[in-house]
């Protein structure tokens, strides 16, 4: 087992669900609260969410609750832990932006950050590549 869990997990087949029943299922099953305790960003086109937990949890031990619940079940949905990575794409940036602000920004704790090695940026696509130092700082 890696010592090192992700903070995100990702829950597939969720056009069955709103965003807001969502997160209340996830509240039940967790017992923490949305916002406060974990984040839930929605992927509409690809029928897909990605809870980031804030508070630190076991989300192997919350994966496997949600694969038992009935709620959960009833609507189809699954749920797997989100791969870690050393980078991430961060997209729709104003072409103003600079490396020192995106990086700034990707090492705020606030923001779920960590230590920053390298920023790509793209601006005719603007996007950007932020690679950390470490696996903790990409939720």
């Amino acid at each position: 087992k890696s010592t090192e869990t992700s903070p995100s997990v990702v829950f597939e087949n969720i056009q069955g669900c709103s965003p807001k029943c969502l997160r209340m299922l996830l509240e039940n099953i967790s017992g923490l609260t949305a916002d406060d305790d974990f984040t839930v960003e929605v992927i509409p086109e690809i029928n897909v969410a990605v809870a980031t937990f804030i508070k630190s949890i076991d989300t192997e031990e919350f994966v496997q609750k949600c694969s038992q619940n009935k709620r959960v079940k009833k609507f189809k949905v699954t749920a797997r832990l989100l791969e870690l990575t050393q980078s991430i794409k961060a997209e729709n940036i104003p072409a103003s932006v600079s490396t020192d602000y995106i990086t700034v920004y990707f090492e705020s704790a606030r923001n779920g950050g960590g230590p920053v090695s390298d920023v790509q940026l793209f601006p005719e696509e603007n996007s950007a590549i932020i690679t950390f130092c470490d696996r903790k700082g990409n939720a």
